[in-house]
């Protein structure tokens, strides 16, 4: 497979996305917690260049590759906490909304609000919304893993 363009970055579009993520990590979230949620989303949508990326940042931020391995399969994996099963089922069922997917279910939304405040909820989701629009322009412009952004 090729990439059909090199970018569609612009340095106004760059400047969004920094403010994006200075929003972001401003909500009082692990940055850990961020990372799994950004690899989960990306697993879901299929992003390899995403994947690939969301792991090298996770294991810069001290991840484990066990844990990392895992991801794909949180639900039956002992090494997640409670917040992190949490922040993971979120990240799915903001994800999954296509096609009649139930989305985030009153279940799941009180599970995540058992573990983080508005702020840090904004945080999270904010980060799934980024994730997806990544997601998303890779999967159109047929982006290659292997990169650093």
């Amino acid at each position: 497979m090729e990439a059909r363009m090199k970018s569609v970055a612009t340095p106004d579009l760059i400047t969004g996305i920094q403010h994006l993520q200075k929003a972001i990590h401003a909500g009082g979230v692990d940055p850990l917690v961020l990372e799994l949620v950004h690899l989960r989303a990306s697993q879901v949508n299929g992003c390899s260049p995403c994947v690939f990326a969301g792991v090298a940042s996770a294991k810069k931020h001290g991840e484990t590759d066990e844990r990392l391995h895992s991801v794909v399969a949180w639900r039956e994996a002992p090494f997640f906490s409670d917040a992190e099963r949490a922040a993971l089922a979120l990240a799915e069922a903001a994800t999954r909304i296509q096609d009649g997917a139930p989305g985030v279910t009153d279940e799941i939304w009180d599970d995540a609000t058992a573990h983080f405040d508005d702020k840090q909820l904004s945080a999270i989701i904010l980060n799934i919304a980024l994730t997806n629009f990544f997601n998303r322009i890779n999967h159109t412009i047929r982006e290659l893993a292997g990169k650093a952004w």
